[in-house]
């Protein structure tokens, strides 16, 4: 075991600050991560401030799970990897590999509950009372959950692909967005901007609905056939019926039956912003009048993260990032509350040696 530099919190109200934290030496299948950067995710801060009350707040408590690095070292049972190579962890860190969902690569959805996040659940390593994430020197994982970034992918820009990028990518590959599909995304965060250039890449039709004018040049800018700002009921109407799948990226309780109502029959309404309140409970009859579906949608399986960093490097794909040292990781939470992000906050890891 080693003692590794790190930044995290404390308690609930306690700012990020300097840590030291353990990392369990490198076994036959591990590989271990000399992190380079690590994107900051909004679940990052409902962890930190144990907004999750489904997933209670472990102490201390390192965050990230968006992480690029290099391979520092590797197991003797490791054959995918060697030392050198660019790798990239997400939002998984271990799952029971066993089940039927493990077995179809979809680690994500483990039928026996044995999915483990990269931070802020029980290490069932024993190394340390919960996992720890990317704020961190280092980090040690089962080389089956770490993927390769291919060498044309800027490691900074790619780092938010490991959260952000695949669970736009998920859906929309799952509910078949592409030519000839009229799909919408909800919000132009760090989840939306890259839904955005997704479903535009795989050649749907693409509709960003944000609430802020100041915000249609860049949508356009990423790739948006249109812009509606869903605060105008007219623009909304406008597209009653109409939508194949619309998907929500925001992370605040809101309305969700005008978004219902512009789903064409048979049309989906997936979530994948999680907010820290439910939202309110959409009308019934909107949904059973056209046979339109309300669902739901985590992260990629591993198989599916790399299939999405190699259509990220085969259509030039990355995040919008803005790159900072991990000394202002308070001030960046602030920002990310009050949606003042372009698009994604990226941590220099070298920063830590400050």
């Amino acid at each position: 075991m080693s003692q590794v530099k790190a930044f995290g919190a404390t308690s609930a109200i306690a700012p990020l600050s300097a840590l030291e934290i353990p990392r369990r030496e490198v076994s036959a299948e591990d590989i271990e991560l000399t992190i380079l950067f690590c994107g900051v995710c909004h679940s990052d801060i409902h962890t930190v401030r144990n907004e999750w009350k489904f997933l209670p707040a472990i102490y201390p408590c390192v965050p990230g799970h968006e992480i690029v690095g290099r391979v520092s070292k590797v197991g003797s049972g490791v054959t995918r990897f060697k030392v050198g190579d660019i790798g990239a962890v997400g939002c998984m860190v271990d799952s029971c590999l066993s089940c039927e969902s493990c077995s179809q690569g979809l680690e994500q959805y483990c039928d026996n509950g044995k999915t483990i996040f990269t931070y802020g659940m029980p290490d069932p390593c024993k190394t340390a009372p919960a996992t720890y994430g990317g704020y961190a020197e280092t980090i040690v994982v089962k080389d089956h959950f770490l993927v390769k970034v291919p060498p044309n992918l800027d490691p900074a820009h790619t780092a938010p692909l490991l959260c952000a990028g695949i669970t736009l990518y998920s859906p929309l590959k799952h509910w078949k967005a592409g030519p000839g599909k009229k799909v919408g995304i909800i919000g132009l965060g760090g989840l939306g901007h890259m839904g955005i250039k997704f479903a535009h890449a795989l050649g749907a039709h693409t509709v960003l609905f944000t609430t802020s004018s100041s915000k249609i040049e860049d949508g356009k800018r990423l790739g948006a056939d249109e812009v509606v700002i869903s605060k105008n009921e007219d623009e909304m109407k406008a597209h009653n019926n109409s939508f194949d799948l619309i998907v929500n990226t925001v992370a605040v309780s809101h309305n969700l039956d005008p978004y219902i109502n512009l789903l064409r029959r048979d049309g989906t309404l997936v979530l994948v912003g999680a907010p820290a309140h439910p939202h309110p409970s959409p009308a019934v009859f909107g949904l059973i009048a056209g046979r339109k579906s309300l669902a739901g949608s985590s992260i990629g399986g591993i198989a599916e993260t790399q299939e999405m960093l190699d259509f990220c490097s085969q259509n030039n794909i990355v995040a919008d990032i803005e790159l900072i040292p991990i000394q202002m990781i308070n001030e960046a939470y602030e920002r990310i509350v009050k949606s003042d992000v372009h698009y994604r906050f990226v941590i220099d890891i070298s920063s830590l040696k400050d």
